[in-house]
Order: structure tokens, then C-alpha cells, then sequence
């Protein structure tokens, strides 16, 4: 998902495309997509597992406060490779080529989220999405990209 801040006008040239990009590029298939301004309560059961935590409100207020591109990719190890391509979650510690490291600003306003466990993954498109609102479809070059 890419967080709010990344639609500002002088930023969408060089941040949420090119996040969209690099999982094409990387051979991912986009099955949804969809941009929300989540309420308060969505972002508050987006972070659920945050609840009690010091930053927990901080983090609520930032993810409802403006537009979110939410989207689902799959493929071969989505998960686990799409967490090796956003990068670690404080954006000065991610190495260059990763999106926070290229794109983010600081930790609460690090672009992007990815789920951290494939449960997650389904938890949270189970938030944004209904089922009829992420297609079925095999790619044209799937027989390239995967063996």
C-alpha cells in the first residue's frame, strides 16, 4: 500500500509509479488496486497488532489522513520478495534500490506498506478489498517469467 504523502502532486511522478513499476518490472501481477482515504477505524484495524504501542495513534492519524493506494500483487514468494524490495521499515536504514531507501522520508512517513507474513497479506486484503474487486487473470508472458 502506499501511504498518504506519496500522492502529493510534485511527488506522484517519481513515487507511487515507479513503486508500481519495480513490482511489474520484478514480475509480480497487480489483481487489485484502488485508491481510499481509510477512516480512522480502517486504519486503526490495519494496525491492529500496534494497539497499546506509544506510536499506535500517531500511526492511525497519518494513514487516515489522505489518499492510500491500496493494491494486491501475486507471485512466486510475494511476500517475502516484496519485503526485500520495499526495504527495512526506517527509510534511513534501508540500502539504495530499495523503495524506502530511494523514496522514503523517516519512519512515520516511510511511503509504503507491505504485509510482513503471507496471514497478513490475507488479513489485510481482506480489509481493502472485496473479492469481486481483485481479478483473475494469467499475464500474456507468464510462460517467460515463470518456470
Amino acid at each position: 500500500m502506499i501511504k498518504p504523502g506519496a500522492l502529493i502532486p510534485w511527488r506522484a511522478s517519481w513515487s507511487y509509479l515507479e513503486v508500481i513499476a519495480r513490482f511489474e518490472r520484478k514480475g509480480y501481477k497487480l489483481v487489485g488496486i484502488k485508491v481510499v482515504v481509510p477512516s480512522q477505524a480502517l486504519a486503526a484495524k490495519h494496525y491492529a497488532e500496534h494497539d497499546g504501542k506509544p506510536f499506535f495513534p500517531k500511526l492511525v492519524n497519518f494513514l487516515s489522513s489522505g489518499p492510500v493506494v491500496a493494491m494486491v500483487w501475486e507471485g512466486k514468494q510475494a511476500v517475502k520478495y516484496g519485503r526485500t524490495m520495499i526495504g527495512a521499515t526506517n527509510p534511513l536504514a534501508s540500502a539504495p534500490g530499495t523503495i524506502r531507501g530511494d523514496f522514503g522520508i523517516d519512519v512515520g512517513r516511510n511511503i509504503i506498506h507491505g504485509s510482513d507474513s503471507v496471514e497478513s497479506a490475507q488479513r489485510e486484503i481482506a480489509l481493502w478489498f472485496k473479492a469481486e474487486e481483485l481479478a483473475d487473470y494469467t499475464p500474456s508472458t507468464a510462460a517467460w517469467v515463470y518456470e
